[in-house]
């Protein structure tokens, strides 16, 4: 077959899960298929860094001028070739063709802009409300990333569940277990954080419970005799002055560390040098923080809501996101007990090491052959 995959999310999203995401597929699918063509659809400029094989082409497109990715890729790429047997759209079929020459897929990642609206950017929240239920009935099939997902897609748009295919994610392999005292001296040097800490990574917006860690870290704070710091790494959105003004109501603004956005190859490093990860995130249709913190060897508290439990199955602390104390006592519990902490880290290593990108690059191949026989 020959698939057409826009490739724009990652060049310009990068370093964000959507991102990620692109870059990973379109990597290992070059990795582990030699059968099938692949027609790309690339940035001019872009470096993919990945030596692509003779089944894969490259079709240049225009450098993009706008300040926001989501007006960036609604604009869609021009479908010429007439031999493409299926058009993949990466990014939550933002920017799908309104022309349709060929089956359409889309990977939707989630539908938070209809759970938790408030927790979304304009742009994207009005492209979602406006756009999205269009480009969900144009599309012959649905690439999700976990079951919850798929259940929710279901829900949301009326769209038969056969038609919906979940492909889990996973760690990149930048995220590995390594000399912790490397990676603190290393951690110093780039953002001047020393210590013991606490990490959170992932993104600012209110529905990752930023403030509900933030008001868990002041309590543990007074039970927790020892010094140790929280570090929020992420780009610091429109909520990052909420944040910062939380840690200073609460007393805390000293402990609590906003280095901004770290380099994808520094994560490694900030992964390994902390004494735990935590994401108490309010809703994921995936959540890959977590998995890359088990895949450094780190020990992870998270929630136990949407996806969570299901991706990260017995390997993690789980715990109610909405509930303040239950965050600080699991916080206390695992830097307390170091077999505990021992018991986390072995079960992370293994349930990271399940997940691969190449079983997510196999599992895409089904779900296009599925779709194109349909």
């Amino acid at each position: 077959m020959k698939v057409g995959i826009d490739g724009r999310a990652a060049k310009w999203y990068r370093g964000t899960g959507i991102g990620t995401y692109a870059y990973q597929l379109i990597s290992s699918l070059n990795a582990i298929d030699a059968l099938n063509e692949y027609l790309l659809f690339m940035p001019e400029s872009s470096n993919m860094d990945i030596s692509f094989k003779k089944n894969f082409l490259i079709r240049n497109i225009s450098e993009g001028n706008k300040s926001n990715f989501w007006d960036e890729v609604n604009i869609p790429n021009i479908l010429t070739d007439k031999d493409i047997e299926l058009y993949h759209v990466p990014q939550n079929g933002v920017g799908l063709p309104k022309e349709k020459k060929c089956p359409f897929i889309i990977t939707l990642h989630d539908v938070i802009p209809l759970r938790m609206p408030e927790t979304v950017g304009e742009t994207y929240l009005k492209i979602f409300q406006e756009e999205m239920p269009d480009i969900v009935s144009f599309c012959d099939g649905i690439i999700t990333v976990s079951q919850f997902s798929k259940e929710d897609i279901a829900k949301a748009f009326n769209y038969p569940l056969e038609k919906i295919h979940v492909t889990h994610l996973a760690a990149e392999n930048i995220y590995t277990p390594l000399d912790k005292d490397i990676c603190s001296a290393l951690i110093k040097q780039y953002y001047g954080i020393e210590g013991d800490y606490i990490l959170y990574v992932g993104g600012f917006s209110p529905r990752k419970n930023i403030v509900g860690l933030i008001e868990a870290f002041s309590k543990l704070k007074e039970k927790f005799k020892k010094d140790i710091k929280l570090v929020i790494a992420g780009k610091q959105g429109k909520s990052y002055n909420i944040y910062k003004n939380r840690a200073i109501s609460l007393g805390v603004e000293d402990s609590v560390i906003f280095p901004g956005f770290i380099q994808i190859e520094h994560l490694p490093y900030l992964y390994n040098a902390s004494k735990l990860v935590v994401y108490p995130s309010f809703y994921e249709g995936f959540g890959l923080p977590p998995v890359e913190a088990m895949a450094c060897g780190v020990p992870v508290i998270t929630s136990n809501v949407t996806s969570i439990p299901e991706v990260l199955g017995d390997s993690a602390v789980f715990i109610n996101p909405y509930d303040v104390d239950e965050l600080c006592s699991s916080m206390f519990s695992v830097l307390m007990d170091d077999k505990l902490q021992e018991k986390l880290i072995i079960k992370g290593l293994v349930r990271s090491s399940e997940l691969s990108w190449d079983k997510t690059a196999k599992d895409t191949l089904i779900a296009y052959n599925k779709t194109i026989n349909n």
